[in-house]
């Protein structure tokens, strides 16, 4: 059910529009309100999945509603209604945030065709936060320890800038966890978070992988084909294990980071990206640049914030809010009972040398949720859990 708040000070036009619409689709649970205070009270009480609002009327005007609502119910979409003497202004109330504007006296098919758009707009808006809050549930930062909180006290500082991060530590830490934290509190979190493992990737393919390709540069270059910092325009890049990548491919990252500009592979065709740029590594780069392996203007471009993620080993005291965490996941997801663990049992793993970090511990809590009991014991540490 879609429920649509028409606000019109013109009875006659109000129930035209309330009848239109409800004879449209019996989906459609259409209120009204007769006057622009009205419709602002009407809103701050109930949802609504649009507005159609004029935009002369008395005591307040449409332009006005528009700016209100967008404070107390921003999600919601607005189609102005304008009178032949307010097209200038109902194109302005666009930039005010509203959807879209129809003509007095409406015309049936585009009006009809305008509420469909809006709606279903309303719904993808919907969609996405329910999918950002379920991408947010899964890359949570757990941990109370005093290396934890001062990287979340850094993420909060830098987050909101564009300022590229280097961020480095062992494998298993969670590296891309504050990658995706800093992405998901950024401006930019509304677009895309591009991922590029540069390990995973073999060193003839990464320039490609990263910068895309124009038809025939290569014999399997079929079609032209956009890069990863193509796909990444408006939002986050995250270069993992950097530290891996190829010279050749480092110059050209170099580049987009100096000029904003890549270059397909097989053209020198400039093409503007705006992108923020994060990259991991488990290696030491300040090793790899005197081996002649990694490019030292390169680091100085990347490592504008530096952000090391500790090992386990060196954070002990968030090893119970992390068994908690994946116990809870973990049954979650395999669907059974809730499990427990004991106190010398946390006390006994909080005492083992977690050369693995964050997903060996994951995997322990696995291996000793499926085959422990209903309370993971001691013993069952022993048996299953050992080094």
């Amino acid at each position: 059910m879609s429920k649509i708040l028409v606000i019109e000070d013109e009875s006659s036009i109000r129930r035209v529009l309330v009848k239109i619409l409800s004879e449209e689709n019996d989906g459609y649970v259409v209120e009204e309100a007769e006057d622009g205070l009205r419709g602002i009270e009407i809103l701050k009480n109930k949802d609504y999945d649009l507005v159609l609002c004029d935009i002369k009327m008395p005591k307040m005007d449409g332009v006005e509603v528009l700016e209100a609502a967008k404070k107390i119910k921003p999600e919601i979409p607005f189609i102005m209604i304008s009178g032949h003497g307010d097209l200038d202004t109902a194109v302005n109330t666009m930039r005010l945030g509203a959807f879209d504007y129809i003509s007095k006296p409406p015309d049936l098919n585009r009006l009809l065709t305008t509420v469909r758009n809006a709606l279903d707009r309303k719904e993808l808006v919907v969609e996405n936060k329910k999918l950002k809050k379920k991408v947010s549930k899964n890359y949570q930062m757990i941990g109370d320890s005093n290396e934890i909180s001062a990287i979340k006290d850094m993420i909060e500082k830098v987050a909101p800038t564009d300022a590229r991060v280097l961020i480095t530590g062992s494998n298993g830490t969670g590296k891309e966890l504050v990658a995706h934290w800093l992405h998901e509190k950024s401006p930019r979190s509304a677009s895309p978070f591009i991922e590029v493992n540069c390990a995973a990737i073999p060193s003839e393919l990464i320039e490609s992988e990263l910068f895309g390709h124009v038809k025939g540069a290569f014999t399997s270059a079929v079609k032209d084909r956009a890069g990863k910092f193509e796909a990444a325009n408006k939002g986050t890049i995250f270069l993992d294990e950097i530290g891996d990548m190829s010279l050749s491919a480092q110059a050209k990252v170099l580049r987009a980071l100096q000029e904003s500009k890549i270059s397909r592979v097989g053209t020198d065709k400039d093409i503007k990206v705006d992108v923020r740029v994060l990259a991991a590594t488990n290696k030491d780069l300040k090793k790899e640049i005197a081996d002649g392996n990694f490019r030292e203007d390169l680091y100085h471009r990347l490592a504008v914030i530096l952000i090391k993620v500790p090992a386990l080993n060196d954070r002990r005291d968030d090893i119970p809010l992390l068994i908690s965490h994946f116990a809870k996941k973990i049954t979650s997801e395999q669907g059974i009972a809730t499990k427990t663990f004991s106190d010398k049992a946390i006390k006994l793993l909080k005492s083992y040398d977690w050369t693995g970090n964050i997903r060996e511990l994951r995997n322990v809590v696995e291996r000793l949720i499926i085959l422990g009991g209903v309370e993971v014991t001691e013993e069952d540490v022993k048996l299953f859990a050992s080094k």
